[in-house]
């Protein structure tokens, strides 16, 4: 067995604190950002928030706006996992309505709500969101690639992930533009802003 690793493949003690302590900074950061200004927070603030040092922030983040970046992949990376688990009978709308009907979706946090809407208005936190996105991408695509028996590289396969990658950003970011004044919107919401996407993105390009 790997050293650092539990026996079931599941994270070790080290890195599911190393997480946790990730989580906690993104929402000590949110924070501070709604509070005070992306531009007026600096790390040295973030760190102090959590009760560490600023040397231990930089060895997680390289920048103060990267400090979002679990919160931001959240959504991305239970798309993914929920992807794997993918019926080979079942078509990818289907699939999704009934995640949906399970109420298996993430939280939508209020700090999650709050940073999503500032990357509209914030270049820096856009530029991480994006990048968040981009990173996924990868991934959707080998998931689609295995589905459908073709290669990775094949270019309908990446137009189809991309595809997917920018539904699942666009529905995120409706709903927290929608229910901005709403913390306490329920998942049903949150499934219908999801449903909607993705049903546009199976349109293709009726234009």
């Amino acid at each position: 067995m790997r050293q650092g690793t539990t026996g079931d493949g599941g994270l070790s003690l080290v890195e599911r604190r190393k997480a946790a302590l990730r989580f906690e900074i993104a929402c000590a950061a949110v924070h501070l950002f709604t509070s005070q200004g992306v531009a007026a927070t600096t790390g040295e603030q973030i760190a102090q928030s959590v009760g560490i040092s600023s040397r231990t922030l930089w060895r997680h983040f390289p920048t103060k706006e990267s400090c979002v970046l679990p919160l931001l992949t959240a959504a991305l990376d239970f798309a993914v996992d929920r992807l794997r688990h993918w019926p080979a009978e079942t078509s990818l709308l289907d699939f999704f309505a009934e995640t949906c009907r399970k109420g298996d979706l993430p939280a939508a946090t209020p700090e999650i709500l709050d940073l999503i809407r500032m990357t509209s208005t914030e270049p820096a936190l856009r530029a991480v969101w994006l990048q968040a996105h981009d990173d996924a991408l990868p991934v959707l695509g080998g998931l689609l690639a295995r589905r459908s028996g073709a290669d990775s590289g094949d270019l309908r396969v990446t137009v189809h992930a991309a595809t997917l990658n920018g539904a699942l950003r666009a529905a995120v970011e409706d709903f927290a533009r929608r229910y901005a004044d709403r913390p306490d919107a329920a998942d049903a919401e949150l499934a219908r802003c999801l449903d909607a996407a993705l049903r546009a993105a199976s349109e293709g390009l009726p234009y």
